[in-house]
């Protein structure tokens, strides 16, 4: 699992600037369209004719692994102990989804803080359902800043959305959070 880059360059204490990712000017450009980004647990299922076959949660490494030079997260399996994300799996209707991997954010009331003030527990696929906002022209420092700290979560209406996750049509991804900008 690739990290996806924020699109603005972090300064020393992990806020963002007014630089520029360079691998995310495309999003400066216009270029791609925006979703919600989702405040939950990244997780990964593995559908086989309907049903959830394989529950996978991301792990992030640490910082021995980034010493070896292991910088991108990746998936592993479940366990007992992740209670909160199988209850979202089973609170899922995944009938409909087609066979294969999809990766999901597991949202509730259990998870996160529960930021979207859900009542009950669910994944949410990023590649078959994802809340879209209308592009916007301007998407400078300031206007991005000032949109994305009050942004009103279109999953969750009277909450307000993490971040933004944006999506090139070649496959690329960036995003920034309301918190990447607050002190």
């Amino acid at each position: 699992m690739q990290k996806i880059p924020t699109i603005f360059v972090r300064d020393g204490n992990f806020k963002v600037s007014r630089v520029w990712h360079p691998d995310c000017a495309w999003v400066r450009d216009g270029e791609g369209a925006a979703t919600e980004k989702l405040h939950g647990t990244n997780v990964r299922l593995t559908l086989r004719s309907g049903h959830c076959v394989r529950v996978e949660k991301r792990r992030n490494p640490s910082k021995a692994n980034k010493a070896d030079g292991i910088t991108d997260p990746w998936y592993v399996d479940t366990n007992l102990d992740d209670k909160w994300i199988l209850d979202a799996v089973l609170c899922t209707d995944t009938e409909l989804w087609p066979d294969g991997e999809h990766c999901c954010e597991a949202l509730g009331p259990k998870i996160q803080g529960n930021a979207l003030g859900l009542e009950r527990h669910v994944c949410v696929p990023f590649d078959l359902w994802a809340p879209h906002y209308e592009l916007w022209a301007d998407r400078s420092f300031t206007t991005l800043r000032d949109l994305v700290t009050t942004l009103p979560s279109l999953y969750s209406p009277g909450h307000v959305a993490e971040g933004i996750v944006f999506h090139h049509p070649d496959g690329r991804r960036a995003k920034i959070k309301g918190k990447d900008f607050t002190t």
